[in-house]
C-alpha cells in the first residue's frame, strides 16, 4: 500500500517540485540575504548572494562588500570592539569560520575554502581559573587581495598574508605569508613563488 501511495504521488509531486525548482532557489536566497542583513549591524549590500543560511555571533560588527558569494554554514562572530571586513568579490566557502576579537581583514577577490578557520584570537592559561574563563589574547588578522586559501585552512592571530598568496589545503597559517607566495604544512612554510606575482 505505502509503495503504490508513493509511486501514485510520487512522480507528480516530484515533477512540480522540478519545475517549481527555480522559484524556490531564489525566494531561499532571497530568505538568507533578508536574514542575513537583520543580523548585521552594518547595511548588506544588495549584490551579496547567499547559497544558505549563515550564522551570525556576538556584536555584529561585520562589514561586507560588493558581489561577495556565501556558501551555507558560514560562522561569522565578532567580539568586543572588533570587525570583520570581507572586500568586494569575496567567496565564503561552506562552513568556513571567522572569529574577530581584535580585527580580521580579508582583501578583494580572496577565495577562503571549505571548513576553514580564520581567528585572531587565542585561550590563556590561569592558575586560577579555567581555561573557559581565564580569558584570551587576540592579534588582528589582515589577509591580502586576490588570496586563496585552500581547504580546511587555520588563520591564527597576528598573521598577515600578502596580495596574490596561495595557502594549502589543511595547512596552519602561523607566520606572516609574503605576497605572490604559496605555502603549505603545519605549520605552513613557502613551497613556491608566483611567477606573474613577482614580475614588476
Amino acid at each position: 500500500m505505502k509503495r503504490a501511495l508513493k509511486i501514485l504521488l510520487g512522480s507528480p509531486l516530484a515533477i512540480l517540485l522540478r519545475i517549481s525548482r527555480p522559484l524556490r532557489v531564489n525566494l531561499s536566497r532571497i530568505y538568507a540575504h533578508a536574514s542575513l542583513s537583520a543580523d548585521l549591524s552594518r547595511p548588506l549590500p544588495a549584490s551579496v548572494v547567499l547559497l544558505g543560511k549563515i550564522s551570525v555571533f556576538g556584536t555584529r560588527n561585520i562589514e561586507i562588500g560588493e558581489d561577495v558569494l556565501f556558501y551555507p554554514d558560514v560562522h561569522l562572530e565578532t567580539q568586543e570592539g572588533a570587525a570583520i571586513r570581507i572586500g568586494n568579490g569575496c567567496v565564503i566557502s561552506r562552513g568556513a569560520h571567522i572569529v574577530a576579537m581584535s580585527g580580521v581583514t580579508i582583501g578583494a577577490g580572496t577565495l577562503i575554502g571549505e571548513y576553514s578557520g580564520i581567528r585572531d584570537a587565542n585561550h590563556v592559561r590561569s592558575e586560577s581559573a579555567s581555561i573557559r574563563d581565564a580569558g584570551h589574547s587576540a592579534k588582528p588578522i589582515t589577509i591580502g587581495n586576490q588570496v586563496w586559501i585552500g581547504r580546511g585552512v587555520t588563520v591564527v592571530g597576528g598573521v598577515t598574508i600578502g596580495d596574490e598568496a596561495t595557502v594549502g589545503a589543511n595547512a596552519v597559517v602561523t607566520r606572516n605569508v609574503p605576497a605572490g607566495t604559496v605555502v603549505a604544512g603545519v605549520p605552513a612554510v613557502p613551497i613556491a613563488a608566483r611567477k606573474n606575482s613577482l614580475q614588476s
